[in-house]
């Protein structure tokens, strides 16, 4: 057997030498020598021997350089050797020769620690070891001779290490390093080792494959070109495009793979703020280096908005969007009513919430409804709106909807969102106080008007949608009898003046057509309690309604007017018409320059006024103690407590002042700030007045003046 041993050992150095790359060292007292550094593993050694006993394997990771970032991963091997049983220590022995060929000459592949002459005069233990590593692709075996000088002692003293340096090995791999020796004692160790990756602070310096490159991107008009800098040359690298988000990364993400330094070139229209780059080398667990260079992108974003996408579902009774976008977005969703397609979308409170992932929202328990829509807001504006208006849904467009807030007393009270705001109900029933809010109070106390958002604990606030169609309804029948009360006051008019107006009729025939031209214009026809003048208001209204004006008449008295008393009835027509636009038409009789010139009169008695000169404006400020007494039933009157602190102001745009030639000479001060016209002569001017800038051709204007004139002739005259 030992002969077969040392034929075993001249084969292995006459067939292999160490590499220059592998190192053997070994501590004082023990010599050491590298046989060969590629054996044919698996084969068992020969023994029994007299060589040292192994006590214990140790491994280290380490490095295997050829210039100082030109590294790879191994691993050390430390044996620790120690004094086999059974070996006598009372008689010096000489010394014997080495069993292992070359053994004083050295080798060319390992290095040696040679005892002195005195070292080998004592008892000697010598064998051979065999290191093994091998790892899931490769399998690499060792031979290393080993000797030690036997000093008295006992069994089982430690003698030294050897150190073979190295096995390598794949970064973040595990290799099996085994080391057997021929000696009677513990001739066998065996242990698992993990290799070291990237994250070990040694080899992110040393070794190339742990090098993460840079990355550095140069945006263009058409592309984007990313070019990965520092790469080492022969080394593969992956570079990831993808899409950062909370709930994953998306599919649109690509991978490149590249060798050494490269640059890519990706299409602008693919740029988003959530588009990332990350490379790294083809290594196991490599480091990585990743940027998300376009997060604060104007362009990308505004691309990435035109991207998303928001969806209602209307499958169910309450409803749910779904917001889809190649990015998470920092925004909120608002529901909202819009009664016009094209009109503003009133929010609905305290039911916006903020955009969470890729699936389905509810609100709630928010009923559908066609006026219903939903928004995404986002840094202050409305980047998506999708409505319902198109569905097949319970409920109108003109629905009216109603705010019921619900007090800790029981009490509830209800406004309508209009307009941004919540508006009382009190505010809504014009020429009717009171009776629009009550009608709305009953139908949602009887269940006509259908709920929009209830909460789950029934206090609070609550959301209606009232049928408004059926008070407009109330309205238009209103309108018609006015209509008609109007037609037949006409009709009384013509039977018992009916010679005196057949010829202005004959005139107001021969050139009125139907266009229309005076059409969505109203007025305020305001003029005094006496007959001329209601002759001259009555003549001027049915002159002008053919022309398509809406004339209200604020006559000298009537049940309705005294019902309530002028003022009160002529603030509320007054703020309407300023309010709408209207015009407002103050026809000066002989009455109403008498009620005039009760505030001209006043003005002058006022301390520090001006002179009484006839110039127009206002000549002094208005106080509540200036406006004179008005008679119960006096309307003129009434309407100058509207119309002169306005003139007084500089607001007289919406005023126009009419007056009979043949019965006033003058306007009076008070009124001179309003555009003022003699009628009949002036028909003309009064009515391009009344049409407004734009609305007149000089081809039209004649017929219309002429029958407008012979009919305040003919009332004024009679």
């Amino acid at each position: 057997m030992r002969v077969l041993g040392q034929l075993l050992l001249l084969v292995a150095v006459a067939g292999g030498h160490g590499t220059p790359r592998d190192t053997l060292a070994c501590s004082q007292g023990l010599a050491c020598r590298l046989l060969d550094t590629d054996v044919l593993c698996g084969m068992e050694l020969p023994g029994p021997s007299h060589g040292p006993a192994l006590a214990r394997l140790q491994l280290e990771p380490a490095l295997r350089c050829t210039g100082p970032t030109a590294c790879s991963p191994c691993l050390a091997v430390r044996l620790r050797l120690a004094v086999p049983p059974g070996i006598s220590t009372s008689k010096p022995r000489r010394p014997v020769p080495s069993v292992i060929p070359g053994a004083e000459d050295g080798d060319e592949g390992g290095q040696s620690s040679l005892m002195d002459g005195a070292a080998w005069s004592q008892p000697n233990v010598s064998g051979l070891l065999l290191l093994s590593g091998h790892t899931y692709a490769s399998s690499r075996c060792v031979a290393v001779e080993v000797g030690a000088p036997l000093a008295p002692a006992l069994p089982g003293r430690p003698l030294g290490w050897v150190t073979f340096q190295c096995f390598e090995a794949p970064l973040g791999s595990e290799i099996h390093v085994t080391a057997y020796i021929n000696s009677r004692g513990r001739r066998k160790l065996s242990q698992w080792q993990w290799v070291p990756d990237c994250s070990w602070p040694v080899a992110q310096t040393a070794i190339p494959q742990c090098q993460v490159p840079r990355l550095q991107v140069s945006p263009g008009p058409k592309e984007v070109v990313v070019e990965v800098q520092g790469a080492a040359a022969g080394h593969s690298y992956t570079l990831w495009l993808y899409h950062n988000q909370s709930h994953g990364t998306g599919g649109s993400g690509r991978v490149v793979t590249a060798s050494g330094p490269m640059n890519y070139s990706l299409p602008v229209d693919e740029v988003l703020p959530c588009l990332c780059l990350q490379v790294w080398p083809e290594t196991q667990d490599p480091p990585r280096a990743t940027m998300c260079p376009f997060s604060h992108d104007t362009n990308a974003w505004e691309r990435l908005w035109a991207r998303s996408q928001l969806v209602l579902h209307s499958g169910g009774q309450a409803l749910t969007c779904s917001l889809s976008a190649p990015c998470d977005l920092p925004a909120k969703l608002v529901p909202c009513w819009q009664p016009e397609p094209t009109g503003p979308c009133q929010a609905l409170p305290g039911l916006q919430q903020p955009a969470v992932g890729q699936g389905p929202q509810d609100f709630g328990g928010l009923q559908l409804h066609p006026n219903l829509c939903v928004q995404v807001w986002s840094s202050g504006q409305v980047r998506l709106t999708q409505c319902l208006r198109d569905r097949a849904l319970p409920g109108r467009t003109d629905d009216l909807l109603l705010l019921e807030h619900r007090e800790d007393g029981g009490n509830t009270s209800l406004c309508a969102l209009e307009w941004g705001a919540c508006n009382p109900l009190a505010s809504m029933g014009s020429g009717h106080p009171g009776l629009l809010e009550q009608e709305l109070h009953r139908d949602v106390a009887t269940g006509q008007c259908r709920p929009v958002w209830q909460p789950k604990n029934s206090t609070g606030v609550m959301l209606w949608a009232c049928p408004l169609h059926k008070y407009l309804r109330t309205r238009w029948v209103l309108a018609w009898m006015g209509m008609l009360l109007g037609a037949a006051c006409l009709l009384l008019l013509l039977l018992l003046k009916k010679e005196n107006v057949k010829g202005w009729l004959k005139s107001l025939r021969a050139d009125y057509g139907s266009e229309g031209l005076l059409r969505g214009r109203r007025a305020l026809l305001v003029h005094a309690a006496e007959p001329v003048a209601e002759r001259a208001a009555c003549a001027l209204m049915a002159a002008l309604h053919p022309l398509g004006l809406a004339v209200v008449v604020a006559p000298g008295g009537g049940s309705g007017v005294a019902a309530w008393g002028p003022l009160p009835w002529l603030h509320a027509q007054h703020q309407r018409a300023l309010h709408d636009g209207d015009t407002i038409i103050l026809l000066l009789s002989p009455a109403a320059v008498a009620a005039a010139h009760q505030w001209d009169t006043r003005a002058g008695a006022v301390p520090g006024a001006g002179a009484t000169g006839s110039g127009p404006g206002p000549r002094h400020s208005s106080s509540p103690d200036d406006v004179p007494a008005v008679a119960p039933c006096e309307v003129f009157a009434a309407a100058l407590s509207c119309a002169v602190p306005v003139l007084e102001a500089g607001n007289g745009g919406h005023y126009v002042v009419a007056w009979l030639e043949a019965l006033v000479p003058a306007v009076p001060v008070a009124l001179r700030a309003a555009p003022a016209f003699a009628l009949p002569s002036e028909t003309g001017g009064f009515l391009r007045a009344l049409a407004g800038p734009g609305r007149w051709q000089g081809r039209w204007l004649e017929p219309y003046v002429a029958a407008v004139a012979e009919g305040l002739r003919r009332a004024v005259g009679e």
